[in-house]
């Protein structure tokens, strides 16, 4: 029997009850590990877990937890590492969108409470994670970007902010955990159809025209599978991403399933999936 990618190691998936979180705790179980979940909300977390014990990943469990508050954060963590037995991947996919619409019209208290969410809810789930990882003597951290990172997004433009922010965390502690032998990498999962389409469709125009009628197509084709950023977080997560660190990767875009220890090296040596200015 082949030896899983993955075999022993224990992971934390923050925001797992989600429908892209829910895919990574599926796929990092099939890869040998063992699999704690964090969501929001009771209720959320119970469909979640019913979900995925249905579907045969019975060993996963799962914590309760606002991740916009440090303090519960610490707690849930410290809860989920104790529960695994420590601590080798950290996954940090808890989102929110709203608000939506023209900045001068939004709600700066919705604004605030989204980068709170987005933001530091990926910088407290690092803060409270990393010493446990570098007393394991190493381990992975993957962090959720998306949409409006890399380019303008009109009436998004807390959530862009927020995984703008995401990005250059990544990079800055990448830079700095290196010598620590962990690995620290933010992933655009593509536009998987999740709450966050139904939000833009119950908006309408509010959204603006562009995002609206991208919304409509994505929700009579269907958009990327949660499965293809769930595969890219086992990849980062595992030996075959040995040496890449710092960097934002598209599950979609980008050729991640064909990079071997040098392409990784070469890429390591460039600014490529960098947030950069271009000259």
């Amino acid at each position: 029997m082949m030896r899983k990618v993955l075999d022993g190691k224990l992971a934390l998936v923050v925001g797992g009850s989600g429908g892209i979180g829910q895919a990574v705790a599926a796929h990092l179980s099939e890869a040998g590990c063992a699999v704690c979940i964090v969501g929001r909300t009771r209720s959320g977390l119970s469909s979640a877990l019913a979900r995925l014990h249905n579907t045969g990943h019975k060993e996963i469990i799962g914590l309760c937890c606002e991740v916009g508050d440090f303090s519960r954060v610490k707690q849930a963590i410290r809860q989920a590492v104790n529960a695994l037995g420590d601590l080798d991947i950290l996954v940090n996919a808890a989102g929110i969108q709203a608000p939506i619409g023209e900045f001068v019209n939004t709600d700066i208290n919705k604004w605030s409470r989204n980068l709170q969410v987005n933001l530091m809810g990926t910088v407290y789930s690092c803060k409270v994670a990393l010493p446990f990882l570098e007393k394991r003597g190493g381990g992975s951290i993957i962090n959720f970007s998306g949409g409006g990172a890399t380019s303008s997004r009109a009436r998004f433009s807390a959530y862009a902010v927020a995984k703008t922010g995401i990005v250059r965390f990544t990079e800055v502690l990448a830079e700095e955990v290196r010598g620590k032998m962990i690995r620290v990498n933010a992933i655009a999962p593509g536009a998987v159809n999740t709450r966050m389409l139904d939000e833009v469709l119950l908006l309408g125009e509010k959204a603006g025209k562009k995002e609206l009628s991208e919304a409509k197509q994505r929700a009579k084709v269907g958009g990327v599978s949660a499965g293809l950023a769930a595969d890219l977080v086992v990849f980062l997560a595992s030996r075959q991403a040995a040496g890449l660190t710092g960097k934002l990767i598209s599950a979609v875009w980008d050729p991640w399933k064909t990079w071997d220890p040098a392409a990784i090296k070469e890429i390591m040596n460039c600014d490529k999936y960098s947030l950069r200015r271009l000259s």
